[in-house]
């Protein structure tokens, strides 16, 4: 208290001192500009933060613009909190910052965590060349609130990303609400920083959340090392709308267990020449549920899934989704690797127009854990690029496909199949199939069709190709236009079909 007093400030917050909506919360409120920090923009103000400090406190920054050339760091706290009312925080450039050329606010640290944790109301200018800094990193036990923060400018001195978040207690909980990087980050090789870090700055990293996690409404633009990444704790993190812009290799990256991804809006529509692939969103190192995302991707560049359900990922549901893709580029939307666990897919709707590519590619493994896709529809007219030329290319057990709709015209007359199945033991219930080639080509063995519909575009082309391999195949009042090409199946049941 002798700090407060010789500067003359109120250690009970009173309104002269702290005009925020959270002044009563604290025991004591402290106008950083009373104290000594300019506003002006012209003297660095983390001298005047680390000498008023405390716990159960609440730093209150008055319009302004806030002048930073070195680290504030403050742990270990049982409350604090950091707000701006029309305040811009303003970094020193890669050369003049002094020191760890790391951070602005470090607040808390893994093993000096603070326990809850307000930071709010700040845009941060990094519109000078050779800028962009970590504005915030935190750990937390109980509770973290970060809101209304706005990086201007693209990130473009090669260090860290803007942000850093952890709530490191299994009980604890956290959002973080409209933070927005929408300019992105520089590759590191195109800033002072060369040679000194992997790729560059990730937009948003949290990878060490035990607790519960939120994102919402946040924005990040194209960041060379991931956009948001947040799969490497046990924790459960939400994703809830937002804009999520042309990162490499991923725009989301998410883990945890029962994480969700709901309603954001991820882009893919701009390529800069180090990108090697910019997919949308990556499930990984956990069970995974997104609903209502709409993802759309106009790059030309390969590999740059839609989705891809990463072997780590125990468990996946995607529903109620919008998958819009296009370019001279061969690209999937749905990609389920070899080792992923159970995977749902319902209600989405997948448009296809690339030069090649599987709109749904269930990889190859002898994990014997279902894939199951409802209502799901694939549509659009794509190409036959390095052979990637099927709809739905299903090469595990265990799947099954109801009441979904598959068209593939082809692009430029190219042969395209609805569906190809090299798997065992799937079913293929009602639903309406449509290609240039094959709507059905079935490899593998004990697969049911029942009720479905198909039909090929090339005049005269059966519903169905059957190659020796594949045996015990069950079809089972389908409507087969044309009827089927049998390669020599052994063991097939043809129960009252219908051929034309």
């Amino acid at each position: 208290m002798t700090g407060l007093a010789a500067i003359g400030l109120s250690s009970t917050g009173s309104a002269a001192t702290g005009y925020t909506q959270y002044d009563d919360e604290y025991r004591t409120v402290i106008n950083v500009v009373e104290a000594g920090a300019d506003n002006t923009g012209t003297e660095p103000i983390t001298p005047v933060l680390e000498s008023v400090r405390s716990d159960n406190t609440l730093l209150y920054f008055p319009p302004g613009e806030y002048a930073m050339d070195s680290q504030f760091r403050f742990t270990n706290f049982e409350k604090f909190a950091v707000i701006g009312d029309d305040a811009t925080l303003v970094p020193a450039n890669y050369h003049d910052f002094d020191g760890p050329r790391y951070r602005l606010f470090r607040l808390g640290t893994y093993n000096n965590p603070g326990a809850h944790l307000r930071f709010e109301g700040f845009t941060v200018d990094q519109t000078v060349p050779d800028t962009g800094i970590r504005t915030i990193e935190t750990y937390v036990t109980d509770r973290l609130e970060v809101r209304s923060i706005y990086v201007r400018g693209q990130h473009d001195s090669g260090t860290w990303g803007p942000a850093l978040f952890n709530v490191v207690d299994p009980d604890g909980t956290g959002i973080v609400e409209d933070f927005w990087a929408p300019h992105g980050g520089a590759w590191v090789d195109e800033t002072p920083h060369a040679g000194n870090s992997w790729r560059g700055p990730i937009g948003i990293e949290a990878n060490q959340t035990e607790g519960t996690l939120q994102f919402k409404r946040c924005r990040l633009g194209a960041f060379p090392s991931n956009g948001l990444y947040a799969c490497g704790g046990s924790g459960k993190i939400i994703v809830h709308g937002g804009h999520y812009k042309n990162s490499h290799p991923v725009s989301l990256r998410i883990g945890g267990t029962n994480s969700v991804i709901r309603w954001p809006t991820i882009e893919i529509d701009e390529t800069r020449t180090r990108d090697g692939s910019q997919r949308g969103i990556r499930l990984e190192n956990g069970n995974v549920r997104i609903r209502g995302a709409l993802i759309r991707n106009t790059s030309p560049m390969p590999t740059s899934h839609a989705i891809s359900v990463m072997n780590s990922c125990s468990g996946a549901r995607i529903e109620d989704t919008t998958i819009e893709m296009s370019g001279d580029g061969i690209n999937h939307g749905i990609v389920v690797s070899p080792s992923a666990g159970e995977t749902i897919i319902l209600d989405t709707d997948i448009t296809h127009e690339t030069a090649g590519g599987y709109p749904l590619w269930i990889r190859e493994t002898d994990n014997q854990e279902r894939v199951l896709c409802e209502y799901l529809s694939i549509s659009g007219e794509a190409g036959d690029g390095a052979g990637f030329r099927d709809g739905i290319r299903c090469e595990r057990d265990n799947c099954r496909f109801n009441v979904c709709e598959v068209d593939q015209p082809g692009r430029d007359g190219v042969k395209r199949n609805a569906m190809v199945n090299t798997g065992n033991d799937s079913t293929v219930y009602y639903g309406t199939y449509r290609a240039s080639n094959y709507p059905f080509v079935e490899t593998g063995s004990e697969t049911l069709y029942m009720r479905a519909d198909a039909e090929s575009y090339d005049s005269g082309r059966e519903a169905i190709c059957l190659y020796d391999r594949s045996h015990d195949i069950d079809l089972r009042r389908n409507r087969l236009v044309n009827g089927i090409k049998d390669y020599g199946s052994d063991g097939l049941i043809d129960w009252e079909n219908s051929y034309s």
